[in-house]
């Protein structure tokens, strides 16, 4: 089991440092970042502001009347099943497969989640609407980490965890240093959540963190989203980043998991 455990803790470390190297998606760098190029020197001075603010209100919306609305859109108690059925199998015998078994419900939401990404963000665009398209972008975003994270036995309900959830978002949209920097962040936090010395948080600097990333990584994508016809380009920039935000939390709560999974091997042998 030990053994396995750890083949299963390289494999996930590798396929983090693929991730923080940033290999960019092939069709977004090749034809859509080209278009974005063409409008930058067209953007008013002040949209980086107001996405700020308009990030940092959908965030405060949703945690504040959205989350149960946002819970509604998906069957949590059937996700915390699978996850039961799947972690008593991983702790009766540990294989890949089982282990492979905890992947899937994560893996079909964030594909259910990113294809429905193209559609609302094309029909918008299509219309010309880009700012009001933030909430339901927002939400989009916490309903697929909110299953991913199920999906491996952790909740979203504690302070600590919605924290965790915002540092996800951040180091998923920043590069090179300071995407490296966070990822050590969110794995020391990790292990105070697991350990229980979580110090003091503050969610709304984590709001406001999260949102500013956001606004620097979609300034330009938001703007092109507002004019008509040519917005609907959103739909495959709303993808791509849901995608891109997807992949590292469902590394992120694996390794979580695995990282617990070999604590409580640890435990066990001591209580032996």
């Amino acid at each position: 089991m030990k053994h396995l455990l750890e083949e299963q803790i390289k494999e996930i470390n590798k396929k983090e440092e693929l991730f923080l190297q940033g290999k960019d998606n092939t069709y977004l760098n090749q034809k859509i970042n080209p278009l974005l190029d063409k409008v930058r020197d067209k953007i008013p001075a002040n949209l980086k502001s107001t996405l700020d603010k308009a990030f940092f209100k959908a965030f405060e919306l949703i945690y504040e009347k959205g989350i149960d609305v946002i819970e509604k859109t998906y069957n949590k108690n059937s996700i915390l099943v699978d996850y039961d059925i799947n972690n008593q199998a991983v702790n009766k015998k540990l294989t890949k497969k089982h282990i492979k078994d905890l992947d899937n419900p994560s893996l079909i939401s964030s594909r259910f989640n990113s294809a429905f990404s193209v559609v609302e963000g094309s029909v918008l665009g299509l219309f010309g609407i880009g700012l009001p398209d933030i909430p339901v972008f927002l939400g989009l975003i916490i309903k697929s980490i909110n299953e991913i994270s199920l999906s491996y036995g952790f909740s979203n309900d504690k302070e600590e965890e919605k924290a965790y959830l915002l540092l996800l978002i951040q180091a998923s949209l920043l590069k090179g240093k300071e995407q490296r920097e966070l990822n050590m962040r969110i794995d020391q936090l990790a292990y105070d959540i697991e350990n229980g010395t979580v110090p003091a948080i503050n969610i709304k600097k984590e709001m406001k963190a999260a949102s500013s990333c956001f606004s620097e990584a979609l300034l330009t994508a938001k703007f092109i989203q507002g004019t008509p016809i040519v917005g609907a380009i959103g739909g495959v920039i709303n993808h791509s980043y849901i995608k891109k935000i997807t992949a590292y939390s469902q590394i992120k709560y694996k390794k979580r998991y695995l990282l617990k999974k070999v604590n409580e091997q640890y435990a066990n042998t001591i209580t032996d």
